[in-house]
């Protein structure tokens, strides 16, 4: 599992995280949900490793974190799929995929057969280039990506974020066949409501780089949480 205890986050001068708090399990979706702009995806690089905390604590496996590389969060199994993909367009899709290898030791450097199961279009693709795929395709390869190296916790960033509903349906099933094998935390940003109700096992909604509503989902109603995150829109 991955926690986060009372996360400050600065980028220069401006404070972007105000003591946030999150735990994501294993078996589990953690949904973070909120309007643009509020924290979300800063959130997720703390998580990576890819921008060090200004304060508060961040544990992986009950294991208390100090100031950690984006490289060393992967080698401890953390994946990332970041919003907008960041696939190479020059690379290959097998030779994406082959990416994260680096993380893994020597044994383990080949791309999981289930991995080609969930995303079949990739299999056949494998000899094309990243940045000739659609981008539902580039998506399918990003979630691919973070999949290699094996990770205990799945960080994805809007991963329907301007993709075609059939891209979506797949991925969703994907998440869920993620979560039920149950030895892996699923952190999910997302927009798109339904997609991340269907999945979540809990919800965090953030405003101004704060909590201000989370829980399990046994302890929400759907339409509560629906009119607090349609309220943040309009306000």
């Amino acid at each position: 599992m991955i926690e986060a205890d009372n996360v400050t986050l600065h980028y220069g001068g401006s404070q972007i995280l105000h003591g946030v708090s999150l735990l994501a399990e294993p078996g589990r979706v953690t949904c973070v949900m909120g309007n643009n702009g509020v924290g979300k995806t800063s959130l997720m690089n703390l998580l990576a490793g890819r921008h060090p905390r200004s304060g508060g604590e961040l544990r992986l496996m009950g294991e208390s974190l100090g100031r950690v590389t984006a490289q060393e969060m992967a080698r401890r199994g953390v994946g990332y799929v970041p919003q907008g993909r960041a696939i190479f367009p020059l690379l290959t899709v097998r030779e994406n995929l082959e990416t994260g290898f680096g993380c893994l030791p020597a044994g383990d450097r080949k791309v999981p057969g289930d991995i080609y199961d969930s995303f079949p279009v990739l299999a056949e693709m494998a000899g094309r280039r990243g940045g000739d795929l659609s981008g539902g395709q580039q998506q399918q390869l990003a979630i691919a990506r973070a999949l290699v190296i094996k990770p205990k916790v799945l960080l994805m960033d809007e991963p329907t974020e301007g993709i075609q509903p059939n891209i979506i349906a797949q991925i969703g099933r994907v998440i869920a066949a993620l979560r039920d094998r149950g030895d892996m935390a699923i952190v999910l940003v997302e927009q798109y409501f339904d997609f991340a109700w269907d999945l979540g096992d809990s919800f965090s909604v953030l405003e101004r780089g704060q909590v201000v509503m989370a829980g399990p989902k046994a302890d929400l109603q759907r339409d509560a949480l629906h009119n607090r995150l349609a309220n943040l829109a309009a306000a």
